[in-house]
C-alpha cells in the first residue's frame, strides 16, 4: 500500500469531500462554462468551496481539475492554460486545506471515445500524463481518477498517473443495467477492481451515477474482488427536475444513515458526489465517529 494511503487509514475510515460542480453552479457557474477555468478567473470562490469541506471535517479534499485535460479544455479554447489551470487547482486546495487535510487532485474522463477510434490509446495516455505531471508539479498528495465508464480509458489514466509516483485512486461510475451495477460501457465492479489493480491503482472505488443505497452492494463486490482500500463517493440520491432546475432531494441525515452499511461493506474512504454539500460531510463525520 502507498505510504500516503496507509498513513491516512491509520486511524480508521477516512472522510473525503462532497460535490464541486453543483456547488459551483450555486455560486454562479453558468451551464456550458468551463468549471476548471475558475481556478484562474474565480480562485476565491473555488477556495471557498474547498475550505467549506475542510471546515466540515473532510480529511481529504479534491481539486477543481476534473476536466483539465487537453481534450476537454480544447472545447473551451483553453489548452494553452492547461498547466496553469491544474497547478492553480492544486494550490487553491492546498491553501484551503492549510495542512488539515490531504489534497488529492481530480482527473475526470477525456470526453473522447476510444471505441469509436476518435483517438488512439497512446494519445489518451499522453493527455493524462500531461495533466498528472502538472498536478504533481504543484505538490498534490495524490490523484483521483474518477467518474470513468470506459475501463480501457481508466487503465490508461492510472498508468499515466502512476508515473508521477503519487498514490492513485481509480473510480468508475456504476449507473447502468437493470441493477445499476455496471458502468455505461457495461463494466462490472469485478472487472474494474481486477484491471485497475493490475494497472497499478493504490485504491479502487466508485463515484457519481447513483445514490448511497445502491453503492452499498457495489462496495461489497469491489471489496470481494480486491484487497486494496475502497473509495466511495455517491450522489445525494437521484436528481429530479423541478421547474427546469436539477434538484437533489436527499438530506444529509438520510445519506449518512447508510454510512454504517457502507463501512460494513468494506469502504475505507467515504464522501459524496453530485448534490452533496458540507452538511453531508458533517453528517458522514458524525456517522464515522459513532
Amino acid at each position: 500500500m502507498h505510504p500516503t494511503i496507509r498513513q491516512l487509514l491509520d486511524s480508521g475510515p477516512v472522510t473525503t469531500d462532497g460535490a464541486w460542480g453543483t456547488q459551483m453552479h450555486h455560486m454562479g457557474l453558468q451551464p456550458g462554462q468551463c468549471p476548471d477555468a475558475w481556478n484562474l478567473t474565480n480562485p476565491d470562490k473555488v477556495q471557498q468551496i474547498a475550505a467549506s469541506y475542510v471546515e466540515a471535517g473532510s480529511q481529504v479534499i479534491l481539486t477543481n481539475t476534473f476536466g483539465a485535460n487537453r481534450f476537454v479544455l480544447a472545447r473551451h479554447n483553453a489548452v494553452d492554460k492547461l498547466v496553469a489551470i491544474n497547478r492553480a487547482g492544486v494550490e487553491i486546495s492546498r491553501r484551503a486545506a492549510g495542512g488539515r487535510a490531504a489534497v488529492f487532485a481530480s482527473v475526470g474522463p477525456s470526453g473522447v471515445m476510444l471505441m469509436l477510434g476518435a483517438v488512439k490509446p497512446e494519445q489518451l495516455h499522453d493527455a493524462f500524463l500531461e495533466q498528472a505531471q502538472a498536478i504533481a508539479g504543484a505538490m498534490a498528495d495524490g490523484i483521483v481518477i474518477e467518474t470513468m465508464s470506459d475501463l480501457q480509458e481508466a487503465v490508461l489514466a492510472v498508468k499515466a498517473a502512476k508515473q508521477t509516483g503519487l498514490p492513485v485512486v481509480a473510480c468508475m461510475s456504476f449507473d447502468s443495467g437493470p441493477a445499476k451495477d455496471r458502468t455505461m460501457m457495461g463494466v462490472t465492479p469485478e472487472q474494474a477492481a481486477q484491471q485497475l489493480a493490475a494497472a497499478g491503482a493504490d485504491c479502487i472505488g466508485a463515484n457519481c451515477g447513483q445514490g448511497i443505497e445502491g453503492y452499498v452492494n457495489i462496495c461489497r463486490r469491489l471489496r470481494a474482488a480486491t484487497e486494496l482500500p475502497i473509495w466511495i463517493k455517491p450522489n445525494a440520491g437521484l436528481p429530479e427536475l423541478v421547474n427546469g432546475t436539477t434538484v437533489y432531494k436527499q438530506t444529509p441525515e438520510q445519506f449518512a444513515a447508510h454510512v454504517p452499511e457502507l463501512l460494513a461493506a468494506g469502504a475505507s474512504f467515504v464522501g459524496g458526489c453530485c448534490g452533496t454539500t458540507p452538511d453531508f460531510i458533517k453528517a458522514i463525520r458524525v456517522a464515522l465517529n459513532r
